[in-house]
């Protein structure tokens, strides 16, 4: 029988406390279903089945939490992410686009300041990388969680949730904006002393097809004096739009383009 590395046997046991299955475990860390299997019976066999430790969930606990980093991973959840239940686990996923390895990383780093004890891991899907966390404790985090897409549901803020908002605007504008929201240049042409110029000037677009969650991020907005427009696709709002210079400048110092 092959020996793995001890540490790759804890972790493995540490994401099935947390909820994970067999073949999610086995798929992350490179090892057979039936090893993961194993290790969990003798880790049973010669601990008892509670020996271990609970994770700790902050909601459930009532413990402080950083609430910036909240703000921000709420802002991802609500644009690309989605939570997955089962039986016995849930596990949170942010679908970040191959092109922006910042991103990547930040969504694990929140996932892993909001719930500690959980391991993360990252999935390479096609155009995009999957990071996802296990943990039976995400929909603490996430209330908003229920079947079928987003914009098909109502979405709405709980009170506590809104009072993260309130505290961080621009994390979760940030978030928002690097799930659904991009920074483009657009540019125009003006005749000037009889010869054609062009002007380029910058602007955010966010869209998404949940008109709560436009709501959401435009509440946001006007917390922190950004003025914005929307574009609609017919009489639905699809875009929102922040071009004004000053506006422009306010989002570039807080929120600025993905990388």
């Amino acid at each position: 029988m092959r020996h793995h590395n001890p540490r790759v046997r804890s972790r493995a046991l540490t994401l099935l406390q947390a909820g994970a299955s067999y073949g999610e475990v086995a798929e992350e860390l490179g090892v057979p279903r039936g090893t993961v299997a194993w290790w969990l019976h003798e880790h049973r066999r010669l601990h008892g089945p509670t020996s271990a430790p609970s994770k700790g969930c902050a909601r459930c606990l009532g413990l402080a939490f950083d609430g910036a980093a909240y703000a921000y991973l709420l802002g991802l959840y609500l644009g690309d992410g989605h939570i997955v239940s089962k039986p016995r686990q849930h596990h949170l996923s942010i679908y970040c686009g191959h092109t922006w390895p910042g991103l990547i990383d930040a969504a694990e780093s929140v996932m892993g300041q909001i719930m500690p004890e959980a391991r993360t891991g990252r999935h390479l899907k096609v155009g995009c990388t999957e990071v996802k966390s296990y943990s039976r404790h995400w929909t603490c985090f996430f209330p908003q969680h229920g079947s079928g897409p987003k914009h098909e549901r109502p979405i709405s803020l709980a009170p506590w949730q809104q009072t993260v908002v309130d505290a961080h605007p621009w994390e979760f504008i940030r978030g928002l904006i690097h799930s659904d929201g991009t920074r483009v240049t657009n540019w125009t042409v003006r005749k000037v002393g009889g010869q054609l110029k062009r002007y380029e000037y910058p602007r955010y677009l966010f869209t998404n097809k949940s008109q709560d969650i436009l709501r959401l991020y435009t509440r946001a907005l006007d917390a922190v004096s950004v003025e914005w427009s929307v574009n609609r696709r017919g009489r639905i709002p699809y875009h929102i739009s922040v071009a004004r210079r000053a506006s422009v400048a306010l989002m570039d110092t807080h929120v600025g383009p993905k990388y």
